[in-house]
């Protein structure tokens, strides 16, 4: 066996990790060869967050489209949002994210969802927008049960007509290929080669673009599947189709727990733009948390960094509207970078990156944080009290042994909540 030698530094990886920054991608010889130049995101919450539970007035949505705009900055990572068009409430915020995006107040572009029919084409006609979603529904459980009598030949000409009447108003159309990962073949490339005629006799900036819907989550992040599971299969074969990476988007659900793998295969696959949702409001378990899939992104080289400090904002909106975030969600949750654990505390006071991914209070604005347990030791207590008062105590400070043993005699007792700041405050300003 090679024996492990000593070092005279340690190697931390500053490549892959570097200091005051999100994790990178160091790639093993040349990029991914389908890796788009760029990559950034759109966002559904107004549509697909509302569409799953979120209640919105007309207020809170402009809010959530403000701080959209506060996270995006001049990064070029967010640059759109869809909004609904048939409610008074709805319209509303359209209005106002339209004269907001006009007058240069905010970077995120407005655009629509409507069905895929004449009639609805016809609705957003006059909006004001430059570019509407159309749902195009793809797969059989859909073409073969939405529509009288049913089938794939009538589901397409009724979203071709729409498509029709969305370029003669001169808007670009954005077709949402629903459960495309249950889709077959016979009907998303002919769709989309037809869907290219149409618009073949149109300005430039009327180019349709196309939306790849994991609707229920089955998606793979995998090469080696077969036709329709594989995300990055899918991706390849439309771009072979003839659809530039940047007028495609993958919009995933999260039903089986791979929606930000999903992401990352899509745009290795050559995909440009993701659909999702910050903090992953929408159906069932949610869209694609936008957050999550940019701090990758970031990584890859492939977007500019937004300010993730704004989030905050929003977690503690979506709070007030009783959808705040799970206590453990990833980034933004109330424990998401909170340690228990005694042998952790005592890594963050001796070297804090040992049991951080990242500098979280300079980049997200939250702060590491300790929940003293039963299994928090002096350790947990010496970092609480650093944190808060800026004094570092010893380990064998008689006050801080004293109330280190009086919470053990309370878990020993049998309490099983955990200790925090607020508890102990005043007993730690007597130690000081």
């Amino acid at each position: 066996m090679t024996p492990v030698l000593d070092v005279p530094t340690p190697d931390l990886f500053p490549a892959a990790f570097p200091a005051g920054g999100f994790p990178q991608y160091v790639w093993e010889g040349q990029k991914p060869p389908h890796l788009p130049a760029r990559a950034w995101t759109t966002e559904t919450t107004h549509r697909d967050g509302q569409q799953g539970g979120l209640p919105l007035t007309a207020e809170d949505g402009l809010k959530i489209y403000d701080l959209m705009g506060a996270f995006a900055g001049e990064s070029g990572a967010l640059r759109q949002a869809e909004f609904f068009v048939y409610r008074p409430a709805d319209r509303a915020m359209l209005e106002g994210a339209l004269e907001r995006w006009r007058g240069g107040q905010n970077p995120v572009e407005p655009t629509t969802w409507i069905r895929a029919t004449r009639k609805d084409a016809e609705l957003v006609a006059g909006l004001g927008v430059r570019e509407t979603g159309m749902l195009a529904s793809a797969s059989d459980y859909h073409t073969f049960h939405k529509f009288t009598p049913g089938g794939r030949a009538q589901a397409a000409r009724t979203y071709l007509d729409a498509v029709q009447a969305v370029l003669d108003a001169g808007l670009r159309p954005r077709l949402h290929l629903e459960d495309a990962t249950r889709a077959p073949r016979e009907f998303i490339l002919p769709f989309v080669e037809e869907v290219q005629k149409l618009a073949a006799n149109f300005p430039e900036n009327q180019a349709p673009k196309f939306r790849i819907c994991d609707t229920m989550g089955v998606g793979l992040p995998l090469e080696n599947v077969a036709w329709p599971r594989s995300v990055p299969g899918m991706v390849r074969e439309l771009l072979v189709a003839g659809i530039p990476g940047e007028l495609l988007e993958f919009h995933p659900h999260n039903d089986t727990h791979l929606i930000v793998a999903n992401c990352l295969a899509a745009v290795m696959a050559g995909c440009a733009a993701i659909n999702g949702t910050l903090l992953g409001k929408g159906e069932r378990s949610g869209n694609a948390p936008l957050e999550g899939v940019l701090l990758h992104l970031v990584g890859m080289g492939l977007s500019e960094q937004p300010d993730f400090r704004a989030l905050n904002e929003l977690a503690d909106l979506y709070e007030r509207l009783g959808q705040g975030v799970p206590a453990k969600y990833p980034l933004y949750g109330r424990d998401a970078h909170r340690t228990r654990a005694g042998i952790h505390a005592d890594g963050l006071n001796k070297f804090w990156p040992m049991y951080a991914p990242f500098d979280v209070p300079k980049l997200l604005g939250r702060p590491l944080e300790v929940s003293l347990t039963k299994d928090s030791g002096v350790a947990g207590l010496i970092f609480l009290v650093k944190q808060h008062t800026g004094r570092e105590l010893s380990k064998d400070d008689a006050g801080l042994q004293r109330l280190h043993a009086d919470l053990t005699a309370d878990f020993d007792a049998g309490r099983q909540t955990a200790v925090e700041w607020e508890e102990i405050a005043e007993r730690v300003r007597g130690i000081l």
